[in-house]
């Protein structure tokens, strides 16, 4: 792959927006609520952060998965626009991508209206000119399928792409899609955690990736 970067695709959750303590507390509103026997400490989320709501509560309780994921929405939903945080930097960062004429798309596992709320509060959402949410792919990453999607609908090549996210089902996802990948090092679960999937690159900062795309 050694095409200039011209198109950047992004996940959401712990790249762009701090949710974080939002997902935390939703996943113990929701588990407490359905497995009132167990504490799930902070420590016992971590595994459930990336992956699609279904996929990880299929995994705790097959008849119940649908049913645990509709009360985990409701209650992030509710609780969407209290509880998430902004990164530093990354707001300056994407407007100077956007500026400078980069392609630029969200793929993420949240659904789509979700995932505009939150573009909309931290007022990233002017930016984007495509938004790939759960509910408009037949499979999440790490298939490639909405990284290939947006590269469609962006008139974009692999060779010319790059996947920014904080979790190994972006890293894997973009290796799938044959497109250059970076983890953040601000991700939940940290840098050395990213490094196993090797990524492409490794930001200290959203700041670092204007640096690759203006060098590259």
């Amino acid at each position: 792959m050694t095409g200039k970067i011209t198109t950047l695709l992004f996940d959401l959750d712990g790249t762009l927006i701090n949710t974080n303590e939002l997902i935390i507390k939703t996943f113990q509103h929701t588990l407490g609520a359905y497995f009132p026997e167990r504490t799930y400490e902070r420590e016992d989320i971590l595994p459930f952060i990336g992956p699609s709501l279904i996929d990880t509560f299929t995994g705790l309780d097959p008849e119940r998965a649908q049913e645990m994921v509709d009360h985990y929405r409701a209650f992030n939903k509710l609780h969407h626009d209290e509880l998430i945080l902004e990164y530093d930097g990354v707001y300056e960062a994407i407007r100077a991508l956007y500026e400078e004429d980069y392609k630029l798309a969200i793929v993420s596992t949240k659904m789509y209206d979700m995932i505009l709320k939150g573009l909309k509060t931290t007022g990233l959402d002017k930016y984007f000119q495509v938004v790939i949410g759960l509910d408009q792919v037949a499979s999440p990453k790490p298939d490639p399928e909405g990284i290939n999607m947006a590269l469609k609908l962006l008139n974009s090549t692999a060779d010319e792409a790059i996947m920014v996210g904080d979790n190994y089902h972006d890293i894997e996802a973009a290796h799938n899609a044959n497109v250059k990948s970076a983890g953040v090092s601000w991700a939940i679960r940290g840098a050395d955690y990213l490094r196993g999937y090797d990524p492409t690159y490794i930001l200290e900062s959203m700041g670092d990736l204007l640096d690759i795309v203006r060098e590259d």
